[in-house]
């Protein structure tokens, strides 16, 4: 596990000097309904995407901190390998735009999990990306199991503002120790940075979260696993 760690970790440093694109981004969240653990949090979260001569990559580091002082990290790489660009062939057909694999490592203090399978990039009207991503979960302390995740963008504007609305939503199987769980979690953001004359990219909205059967668990009288909830949301482009 530690060695499939380091060869991801080694890929992607070394895919960013062929980054056709790259941009970081850090984000503050602020909510009081969370569920498995202190319902009040602060969530800081640092994120790099980029798309490269072999794919694209997203990695994302949360930073939390819980209303009893507690402090917790939470990180995820999720690399995906175009095989229109590395078998120079094309994959289009219909809404199709390219076929890729996908990989997925989640790393948390008590676990790190392996994801592996294949992704789909669509071409729907209106959206910025849409993708289909299909896994095969290797879990630590869990059973294995599988995972469905699609991740969307839509950009508009309403007269001279711009807003996106932009999100993902995993559905992951049942297997012998823990429940089938869905979790949707889009944003809606206005761009801020225009209005206040910033050149980088500012952007204000909310954050909402339903995630049912959080982590596996059962939602239950004795415990609530089941999360609804609105977070404060700021998030800078640089």
């Amino acid at each position: 596990m530690k060695a499939g760690l380091i060869l991801l970790l080694v890929l992607f440093h070394s895919h960013l000097a062929l980054a056709s694109f790259q941009e970081a981004r850090l984000s503050y969240l602020y909510g009081e309904n969370y569920r498995i653990g202190e319902s009040d949090r602060q969530v800081i979260t640092l994120e790099h995407v980029a798309s490269t001569d072999w794919g694209d990559s997203f990695f994302f580091l949360d930073h939390m901190r819980f209303a009893d002082g507690t402090r917790t990290n939470y990180a995820e790489l999720q690399p995906r390998f175009s095989l229109s660009k590395k078998t120079s062939t094309s994959f289009v057909a219909g809404p199709i735009k390219d076929v890729l694999i996908a990989g997925h490592v989640e790393m948390g203090s008590n676990a790190t999990n392996f994801l592996y399978g294949m992704g789909v990039d669509l071409d729907i009207p209106g959206f910025q990306f849409f993708q289909v991503n299909g896994y095969r979960r290797n879990n630590d302390d869990k059973a294995n199991n599988w995972q469905l995740t699609l991740v969307w963008a839509v950009p508009w504007r309403f007269g001279e503002q711009q807003f996106v609305f932009d999100g993902f939503a995993d559905w992951a199987s049942t297997s012998s120790d823990q429940r089938a769980n869905l979790n949707i979690t889009p944003q809606l953001k206005w761009l801020a940075s225009d209005v206040l004359g910033i050149k980088s990219k500012l952007y204000l909205g909310f954050e909402y979260v339903y995630w049912r059967n959080k982590f596996g668990i059962a939602n239950s009288a004795a415990l609530a696993s089941n999360e609804n909830n609105l977070n404060l949301l700021i998030k800078w482009h640089f």
